[in-house]
């Protein structure tokens, strides 16, 4: 039998409002941030979604964001914190690099600049999520809340591209739905609270 995973991106932040480079830094969520994470608590509540355990990433505005919506105990795990950008935290977004056309991502251009590639942040979220998954009981549903960047990575593995281009838009409080099922993520949809 299968679990499902509620994946959600953290509300809106400070750097988010001001457009600036956001890992492993942190900064405080906005009163959209705010407001968004309630419009997903409601979201929840309404469709009878209630979860068995709840996580989120060590970085304050992804916490923020889950006690905004659950009032239920979580755990705060390192696995799920957003890519490390190196020295290029909390500079001007402009100055992100393209994406490598063949990993639909910036690839490994932060590991110059003392941050993480892509592949060590999907390995890691891989590794979590799938620990997550494995330790809760068939038919049981858990939220975890993540990063935009984390989340594209983790996706890039379970996903064909063209697929993900198409229905995947990763906006402040988005929640991607997955079944893990026979040590598989299967993507189901996106559900936008913003």
């Amino acid at each position: 039998m299968s679990k499902t995973l509620y994946l959600m991106l953290h509300g809106q932040t400070l750097f988010n409002q001001l457009h600036l480079i956001q890992g492993s830094c942190d900064s405080p969520l906005t009163e959209e941030g705010i407001d968004s994470a309630k419009v997903a608590g409601k979201y929840f509540k309404d469709a009878g979604i209630k979860f068995d355990h709840a996580y989120s990433s060590t970085q304050e505005r992804a916490a923020d964001t889950l006690e905004l919506i659950t009032d239920q105990p979580y755990q705060r795990l390192k696995g799920l914190k957003e890519w490390d950008f190196g020295v290029f935290e909390a500079q001007p977004e402009f100055l992100n690099p393209k994406n490598q056309p063949e990993r639909h991502s910036y690839g490994d251009f932060f590991v110059q600049y003392h941050g993480e590639s892509d592949y060590d942040v999907q390995n890691r979220m891989n590794e979590t999520l799938t620990r997550i998954m494995q330790q809760a009981d068939d038919g049981q549903s858990i939220l975890a809340v993540s990063h935009g960047g984390a989340i594209h990575a983790f996706l890039l593995k379970w996903m064909d591209w063209n697929v993900m281009d198409e229905k995947v838009r990763l906006h402040n409080c988005a929640v991607v739905k997955l079944t893990f099922e026979d040590e598989k993520f299967t993507f189901e949809e996106v559900i936008q609270n913003n």
